[in-house]
Formats: structure tokens, C-alpha cells, sequence
């Protein structure tokens, strides 16, 4: 809230605009999946925070336009598979490309139910099964809030699949520098 009566002006800009900048922003890879009818469904999502560590709370950003989406608001269950960089076909497989096997047929992926019954794809460095608590419509998306009931991670595993400016990244070398400063909470 501004002090003074003073307006500030809306730069006006198309989604296309929109969507290079919000590139810049590095984010990692993943496959969303659920059950519909017992089959196994998956679309690739980089739109993915935590946003509570007490309970533990997840927000997935899903198009309503996305097939998967009333797929998930039937089932009330969804768990996000984080990709490691050997799992870039997978990625391109289920956010549509045209392959075969396709998505239809889950992408040929190997997968498991977890131990809430979701598939969880094979390879996978880490998981998250949860049930959906809250789904908020925002713009053209539904924001589902995912309580997570179990997960899994790979202590040793390959590096992550990472996504910029509209093309996967690779981490060539990475060094682990420690966080300066208190950890707050």
C-alpha cells in the first residue's frame, strides 16, 4: 500500500512475454501422476513448491485445461516423481511429444504403486505421495495443496533434470557451498 496518492501504472504484455521472463527462473523437473480407473496417468509439472514443513504441504500448479487435471480432482490423490537428468525422455513424453510409446500408454515407463497405491516412476531421485487438502482456481490454473503421506528419496543418485529458458540444463559442476547466516526456523 502505497503512502500517498500516487497510481502505478500496469505495463501491459503478452503470456508469450510473460512466459521468457519467468524462464530465467530455473526450476527442476517432474512427473505428476495419479489413477484413474486403475490405470496409471502422468504429465510433466515444473510448477511445484513446498509450502509448509508442519504438516508437510506441497502446491502443484496444474492447467485446467491439462487432460490430467479433473483426473486429479476425481481421485483426490496425486504424487510428483522429481526426474534425474537420465530421465529427459520421460519429460518430453508426458508433456505431450509425439512418441512413441506415448502418454496414453504412460510413456512405456517402468512405475510402482507406492504405499498410498499412486504410481511412482522407476529411476525417480525422489518422491511425494499426497492427498489432495485444498485446490484454489487462480488464473488458468488450479493450485492443488497436497498433504504428503509418504516419500522417498535416492541418497546416492544421478543429478536432477532442470528446465530454463524453455530447454533442459545440465549441471556440469556443482559445488556445495554452506548457507552463511542463521537458518530461520
Amino acid at each position: 500500500c502505497l503512502g500517498n496518492s500516487r497510481r502505478l501504472r500496469v505495463m501491459s504484455f503478452d503470456s508469450d512475454t510473460f512466459r521468457k521472463v519467468m524462464g530465467h527462473f530455473v526450476t527442476g523437473v517432474t512427473v505428476v501422476t495419479t489413477l484413474e480407473n486403475g490405470e496409471p496417468q502422468g504429465i510433466t509439472v515444473n510448477a511445484l513448491s513446498s509450502v509448509s514443513l508442519e504438516p508437510p504441504l506441497v502446491v502443484v500448479a496444474l492447467d485446467r485445461r491439462r487432460y490430467i487435471t479433473p483426473k486429479i480432482h476425481a481421485s483426490g490423490r496425486f504424487a510428483v516423481n522429481v526426474l534425474g537428468e537420465h530421465q529427459q525422455l520421460l519429460a518430453d513424453c508426458f508433456a505431450g511429444a509425439p512418441v512413441q510409446p506415448g502418454r496414453e500408454q504412460f510413456c512405456g515407463a517402468a512405475w510402482a504403486p507406492g504405499s498410498t497405491g499412486i504410481p511412482l516412476l522407476d529411476g525417480a531421485i525422489a518422491t511425494l505421495e499426497c492427498a489432495v487438502v485444498g485446490v484454489y482456481p487462480i488464473g488458468d490454473h488450479d493450485l492443488f495443496i497436497g498433504r504428503v503421506e509418504a516419500l522417498h528419496n535416492e541418497e546416492h543418485h544421478p543429478q536432477p533434470l532442470l528446465y530454463y529458458r524453455r530447454r533442459y540444463l545440465r549441471v556440469e559442476r556443482s559445488e556445495s557451498i554452506a548457507i552463511e547466516g542463521r537458518q530461520e526456523g
